[in-house]
């Protein structure tokens, strides 16, 4: 492999560190803002879809998207419990009451 080729492969795969950081320094996922974690997520699935990871990164980077995904839901479903309480009032609902009749 020449200079210029390994400098390339090299650069590239600077980019992609930057981009998924490494399992030791990424950020533990219950830690993670929404925002962050679905970015990582959004990161994470366009490079599965490139098909440009080998095997092993392929395996250790569809679990992470596994956590983050869970994670997303998480914090999704306590956000809509949050809303419901808001539109519920400090009351909650009436008997026979559902949020979806409100």
């Amino acid at each position: 492999m020449g200079p210029l080729v390994s400098g390339l492969l090299l650069n590239r795969y600077a980019c992609w560190r930057r981009a998924i950081p490494p399992a030791a320094k990424a950020a533990a996922v219950d830690e993670l803002p929404f925002e962050g974690a679905l970015k990582e997520l959004e990161a994470i699935v366009s490079r599965l879809e490139q098909g440009e990871v080998d095997l092993e990164d392929s395996i250790a980077l569809y679990e992470r998207g596994q956590a983050l995904k869970a994670h997303c839901e998480k914090k999704l479903k306590s956000a809509e419990g949050r809303l419901e309480k808001i539109v519920m009032g400090a009351a909650g609902p009436q008997i026979g009451e559902s949020m979806e009749t409100v």
